[in-house]
């Protein structure tokens, strides 16, 4: 089996001259774009309601919000692990009391005024802490950001915050919104999340639904040279069979996060003019998980959830749904994050018999149509994978006589019926591990998540054995410390089952070999492109 994040160049194949791969194809001078522009096209899969990525920290909406809004440090390949962006360096007090953070001087905001500390003060303390979905746990003990100058700003919590932490979550939680902007209004309503303010290499130009978003140049970039090109497009094309149509057509130039469908990257790898790359997700591992509703009587038995813990053919979803660019999870932290997993954990091998055994042992005896219990099942609409294991869940579920009923919606529907009306008892996450467990992770088990805040635990499990290693360990300055309780924390995980945690993928990009400078950070397809360029 092919292994997670391995294939890291597929195939690249000259252009031959092609006149199909010319930018300025037929579909977009008819959008009216600037004649002559230097112009990235990209697919784009879906429209994100909510573009703030301050709000809401999503690959989806980082996709495109990235270009524009700015973190403080982005991930980088170095020794490290960060590259500096508006903050130019960051040191942590001895006790974990503060964090200090020295800001770039000379940025401007695209309307023209100056980046300060202020902006970042109020982008944590009225944005990040209370409002955004991940930075809400990460930054919970954050008391006070103090500014003694424009360019510096110093982060002060109740609680010891360990650097550790704070450093694997800039990218995913810092990004730094215009005080000017958002300050007495109300954030979350703000029309400037639709037509976004930053200090990025790309300034907003427009968005027509269905169609495609727009951004230029910022001509006032404070990193000299950047970016290097003029527009970058995010074409809207849903259908991935589309995506790579239009990719040998050469009217988008690249389709990020396995836009292609995996069956087709074989044969387009050898397209002359295209490149198929798995390299730049590092940091962006995708878990295919089974969320559970605790609230259901059924489900709130162990030996139910282990039952169907132990119908998954976790072999046949890689092979079949994954084509082998996946790897089986063994619990909530995947193996490529070397520094917090452990296989020290509880697995559960493909096992119909132990199943059913379990079942029976629960109670739930078959009917007379062979049925124990009916649920509904709710797989996530984002991905092809999602929606096919879908599928398999359901057929796997009735060899041991559950009766799982597909309720299928759109993003927002399916959003707002798992994680705002609970009206689920399993459904189907990709969910993101991001580096480390305290970023978007442990929010998924621990309780008392409030309502509506999505990809978090709102299937009602609670568990104060878990939640008091969470919270230990988002306190615990010793690294080492640290990661013992993480360990720890994988253990009561697959123990007791909040979810299940099935496969641990990465995607694909298939971009024209005119497009430079191509992953060149664990998150590419989620950082600002200042550096891409097309070409000749």
């Amino acid at each position: 089996m092919r292994a997670l994040f391995s294939r890291r160049l597929i195939s690249r194949r000259s252009l031959l001259g092609s006149a199909a791969a010319l930018l300025g194809s037929t579909a977009l001078p008819r959008l009216g774009f600037a004649a002559g522009a230097v112009r990235l096209v990209a697919a784009a899969d879906s429209e994100p309601r909510q573009l703030n990525p301050a709000i809401v920290a999503s690959n989806g909406v980082f996709f495109i919000a990235s270009k524009v809004i700015e973190p403080l440090a982005e991930a980088s390949y170095d020794d490290g692990g960060l590259r500096p962006l508006l903050a130019t360096g960051w040191e942590g007090s001895e006790d974990g009391s503060s964090v200090t953070f020295a800001l770039r001087e000379g940025v401007s905001w695209h309307d023209g005024k100056p980046f300060t500390s202020a902006d970042v003060a109020f982008s944590a303390m009225e944005v990040w802490k209370p409002l955004q979905n991940i930075g809400r746990g990460v930054f919970a003990n954050l008391e006070a950001v103090d500014t003694p100058d424009d360019h510096t700003a110093v982060f002060r919590f109740a609680k010891p915050m360990p650097l550790q932490l704070i450093a694997n979550a800039l990218p995913v939680v810092s990004a730094v919104l215009p005080k000017h902007v958002y300050e007495g209004t109300d954030i979350a309503e703000n029309p400037a999340n639709a037509a976004l303010v930053g200090t990025g290499p790309f300034v907003w130009g427009e968005h027509r639904p269905g169609e495609y978003y727009l951004l230029r140049k910022n001509p006032a970039y404070w990193n000299a040279g950047e970016p290097r090109v003029d527009e970058v497009v995010f074409r809207v094309l849903p259908d991935r069979a589309a995506a790579a149509s239009s990719l040998e057509a050469g009217e988008i130039q690249l389709a990020a996060f396995s836009a292609v469908p995996l069956v087709e990257l074989d044969r387009i790898g050898k397209v002359p003019g295209l490149e198929v790359v798995t390299k730049g997700y590092e940091a962006l591992t995708y878990q295919l998980v089974v969320e559970i509703n605790h609230r259901n009587e059924h489900l709130k038995e162990l030996k139910v959830r282990q039952a169907i813990a132990h119908a998954i053919d976790k072999a046949f979803v890689l092979d079949t749904i994954f084509l082998g660019y996946a790897t089986a999870a063994t619990g909530p932290v995947p193996a490529n994050a070397p520094e917090f997993h452990t296989d020290d954990v509880t697995i559960y091998d493909f096992d119909v018999a132990k199943a059913n055994a379990l079942l029976d042992e629960a109670g739930f005896a078959r009917g007379a149509d062979g049925t124990r219990v009916a649920l509904r099942l709710l797989p996530a609409p984002y991905f092809n994978e999602t929606k096919q294991f879908g599928d398999y869940l359901r057929r796997a579920l009735a060899a041991i006589g559950i009766d799982a009923t597909i309720v299928a919606n759109d993003s927002a529907g399916h959003q707002k019926a798992v994680y705002t009306e609970h009206a689920f008892d399993l459904a189907i996450a990709p969910t993101v591990f991001r580096g480390d467990p305290a970023i978007s992770t442990t929010i998924l088990v621990r309780s008392g998540v409030p309502d509506g805040v999505p990809f978090s635990n709102q299937g009602g499990y609670a568990n104060a054995e878990i939640d008091r290693v969470v919270d230990e360990a988002l306190v615990t300055l010793d690294p080492g410390a640290r990661v013992e309780l993480y360990h720890q924390f994988q253990r009561l995980v697959t123990a007791d089952l909040p979810l299940i945690n099935v496969a641990d993928w990465s995607f694909t990009s298939v971009a024209s070999d005119r497009v430079e400078n191509i992953a060149t950070n664990p998150r590419w397809a989620v950082s600002n492109w200042a550096d891409v360029g097309l070409a000749d």
